[in-house]
């Protein structure tokens, strides 16, 4: 599982990252460039797009009170609650902010906005440890260029939202895990200086950042189970399976760690063990309406439809007409969900009752034996793409619409252009990540093992695409299908984009 340590290089390894030798090379230069230019773009959401929403008075409460109070609480009744409603990590991060520039929004934008720059350079790392070892410079280069200037990781650094700490959080596992995944498990795979890295110690790294993501966004441990099942089978073939399983379990400690201080404050304050969030965001002694979220899932496809079913519950009276005719096999069945939504419209505090719940639970169940292919299959894959490729505009003072085109555009240009590109790009950045897969692929097959670009990091790559597949698979099974729980897998799609670097560097030297 550990290697013997290497007093020097061997003939023809590469460090990752470049030294630079006789002044500025060409690619301090466009770090620095895309450096300013990725912070111009992040400052300028910040000082014209400000946005908050409801989460974003959640997190800062829990932050607020945890310096005020020293709670981890919500406001219940009057006073402070202890909750595990959301995980620390975020709050962490904005109460850390507020301690250094007191209650300044500002200051948690402008503290985004620079740590999203280093997103982008760790996104760079990501590309440079899939690429090839003669197209790493020019791979750094693309990558990096391409995270300063997207758009739709630039845009989240102007809300108070989860999205930028776990980014660079996800950015960083994923340059680790790549890291240890590039070479064969005998080999030096990193140098700084006169440092060397292992595949191992690139393992624990990764686990332990993993860790420290899902105390940002609980389902962050995806990622480890993607990470453990790739290094398991590259390590079985190499290793054997004792190896392999200690890996794993060290995987997994280092995972751990960050979680161990959350799991214990949970068992003392609230008396129970709960090393993330639950899965219902509710109060104790709230009911958790999972029959009406049963029956939503078997026709909920579209992000808009979120707003006047899922988020309106206890907030907002519901009507049966703003529903899709897809959510409805029969006259039948609409009055009865018509019947349920009156009964709703009448509680005193627009609640969904547990008979009612059941109620829908068991208009789920019709649904789902009529046509159960709609329910597993079509509609999961409908909210995949709702996910990917619904316009990141919902953060923008525009209303998103695209639909019919005459009408929005006699109602805004700027609306349709913007929401049109967000679009056109969305499709585009995953098409060409397709292509860079293809063409790392293609080369491999080119230069077979002789070949300088038979180096191609293709257990890096497969990383990246299974857990693109696991992620979207969990996240068509929340309630709620939200885009912006994509927005930390882009910087894995601008490394896979990047790739199509090596198209014209074959030769050249290893960066």
């Amino acid at each position: 599982m550990t290697n013997q340590p290497a007093t020097q290089p061997r003939d023809g390894e590469d460090p990752i990252i470049l030294a630079p030798r006789g002044g500025v090379t060409a690619l301090c230069v466009h770090t620095f460039l895309a450096v300013i230019v990725g912070l111009a773009l992040r400052l300028t959401f910040v000082h014209w797009f400000p946005t908050t929403t409801d989460d974003s008075a959640t997190y800062l409460q829990l932050a607020n009170n945890w310096i005020d109070h020293h709670v981890y609480g919500l406001m219940q009744n009057g006073q402070v609650v202890p909750t595990d409603l959301r995980t620390p990590g975020y709050p962490a991060f904005l109460a850390g902010m507020t301690l250094l520039f007191r209650r300044s929004m500002q200051a948690i934008l402008l503290s985004q906005a620079v740590l999203d720059v280093f997103t982008c350079i760790l996104t760079a790392a990501l590309a440079a440890a899939l690429a090839p070892a003669g197209a790493r410079r020019r791979v750094w280069i693309i990558a990096l260029w391409l995270a300063a200037t997207c758009p739709f990781l630039a845009n989240y650094s102007a809300v108070v939202l989860t999205e930028v700490v776990v980014t660079f959080l996800a950015t960083a596992a994923l340059a680790c895990f790549a890291l240890g995944l590039r070479v064969e498990p005998t080999q030096v795979a990193f140098r700084m200086g006169q440092v060397y890295a292992f595949p191992f110690a690139f393992a624990l790294a990764g686990s332990l950042l993993t860790g420290m993501a899902s105390l940002v966004r609980p389902e962050m441990p995806l990622l480890l189970g993607v990470a453990v099942l790739l290094y398991g089978f590259r390590d079985l073939r190499a290793q054997g399976v004792r190896k392999a399983i200690l890996l794993a379990v060290a995987m997994a400690g280092a995972f751990l760690l960050p979680l161990l201080p959350w799991a214990a404050r949970n068992a003392i304050s609230l008396h129970k063990l709960q090393f993330l969030a639950p899965r219902y965001a509710t109060f104790p002694g709230e009911y958790p309406p999972v029959g009406y979220y049963a029956w939503t899932g078997t026709w909920l496809e579209r992000f808009r439809d979120v707003y006047f079913t899922v988020w309106a519950i206890g907030e907002d009276p519901a009507d049966v007409n703003d529903l899709p005719n897809s959510a409805f096999d029969s006259p039948e069945e609409k009055a009865r969900v018509a019947g349920l939504i009156a009964q709703y419209d009448d509680s005193p505090e627009l609640d969904i009752s547990p008979e009612m719940d059941r109620q829908y639970a068991e208009i789920a169940r019709e649904r789902t034996q009529l046509h159960p292919l709609r329910t597993y299959v079509r509609v999961p894959f409908e909210r995949a793409l709702t996910i990917w490729f619904t316009p990141r505009t919902e953060l923008l003072p525009i209303d998103g619409k695209f639909w019919p085109l005459r009408e929005q555009w006699a109602d805004s240009h700027a609306d349709v252009l913007v929401t049109g590109g967000f679009a056109l790009l969305g499709y585009l950045y995953v098409a060409l990540a397709i292509g860079g897969v293809w063409l790392a692929w293609r080369t491999r097959r080119e230069t077979g093992a002789a070949g300088t670009l038979a180096q191609v990091n293709l257990w890096g790559i497969a990383l990246l695409l299974v857990y693109f597949l696991v992620r979207t698979a969990f996240l068509t099974t929340v309630e709620a299908p939200e885009p912006r729980y994509v927005i930390s897998c882009y910087p894995g799609v601008l490394a896979l984009i990047a790739l199509l670097g090596i198209w014209k560097v074959k030769h050249k030297e290893a960066i």
